[in-house]
């Protein structure tokens, strides 16, 4: 089996990381942070220009796909650049409404998403009760236990959200949105399959963004290791340092093919295991990126302050490690429930 990419996928990574260089993301991350969302839009409009979003939908949809492993690949460079926003959850509200079948909602919905004109955030049932940034979105999706799935209405006290509540991430605004109330737009077993697929997609989606903040952690850190000299030495020549540097990129390297896996066969077992390996490489680099710069890391003015504080909240959304295990053990042991 193959797990690396084609010439094809490997110039629509390369073609990203080319756009995200040039785009100035570190100065739209710390716009949105602060509640500005124009920088970030326009980011948006850039990557969906590139065929992105329309990964997530199928070609009766108007979409490019489904293609998870080539989805998979534009996120490993997002989180390699530290994208803001709820690109995740606007992916996964693509697959949703795919997979949902519903012509007349796919064309109420998919064609802002797929061309760049809005963001969309979800909740869905068994994940986290909070929606992410759903003050930048358009649209707020909300699936019940019981297979209903409505489109909540106006933030604030008329539309009955909470929020924000404010994450080890400043780039990342979490609201509650109103279990009952807003627009019911489908109900039935169908939504809740639906919202199954979805969910996997956000976890693997995440995954990827997991992959690409490691990286990005780990090449900084070892250019500052060969930067940063102690006794007229780069500490990067230090045997303890190297080591550190070692197993950080063992983890990174152990953890990329689990996600191309999950990216060319999408079931839950094999979801569940890119998420947890990626997310444990990306909180690794992070905790290696911080020892190694010392508490310069953590400063806002430093911009891998933007990478390190994404590492743990982006470990635990769509499926924190127990969660993942849990799936893992599931899947792929016989008789298990």
């Amino acid at each position: 089996m193959r797990f690396l990419p084609t010439g094809e996928q490997a110039e629509f990574a390369r073609t990203l990381r080319s756009l995200l260089a040039s785009a100035r993301v570190p100065e739209a991350v710390r716009a949105w942070a602060d509640g500005e969302h124009g920088p970030g839009d326009g980011l948006r409009a850039r990557l969906a220009g590139t065929g992105l979003f329309a990964l997530a939908a199928a070609e009766a949809y108007e979409g490019l796909g489904p293609l998870p492993l080539e989805l998979a690949l534009g996120f490993v460079e997002l989180g390699r650049a530290a994208v803001p926003g709820p690109v995740v959850e606007s992916a996964a509200v693509a697959v949703l409404l795919s997979e949902l079948g519903d012509a007349e909602l796919a064309k109420r919905f998919l064609p802002g998403l797929l061309a760049g004109g809005a963001w969309a955030t979800l909740v869905l049932p068994g994940g986290s009760p909070y929606a992410l940034d759903a003050d930048a979105a358009a649209h707020r999706f909300t699936v019940s236990a019981e297979g209903a799935l409505r489109l909540a209405g106006d933030l604030g006290p008329a539309g009955g959200a909470d929020g924000p509540v404010r994450s080890t991430d400043p780039a990342r605004r979490l609201f509650r949105l109103p279990a009952r109330g807003g627009e019911l737009l489908a109900a039935g077993p169908e939504v809740l399959r639906a919202a199954a697929v979805a969910g996997r997609w956000a976890r693997l989606l995440t995954a990827a963004q997991c992959l690409g903040l490691a990286e990005a952690l780990l090449e900084r850190t070892v250019a500052y290791a060969g930067q940063r000299r102690q006794f007229g030495t780069p500490v990067g020549a230090f045997q303890a340092v190297k080591h550190r540097l070692a197993d950080t990129l063992l983890g990174v390297e152990f953890a990329r093919p689990l996600l191309w896996a999950a990216g060319l066969s999408p079931g839950a077992g094999e979801v569940a295991a890119a998420k947890l390996r990626c997310g444990e490489a990306a909180y690794a680099a992070a905790m290696t990126a911080l020892r190694l710069h010392g508490a310069v890391g953590y400063t806002e003015e430093l911009d891998l302050s933007l990478w390190l504080r994404k590492a743990r909240p982006l470990r635990d959304a769509w499926g924190t490690p127990p969660v993942c295990r849990a799936e893992v053990l599931r899947s792929f042991t016989p008789g298990r429930p």
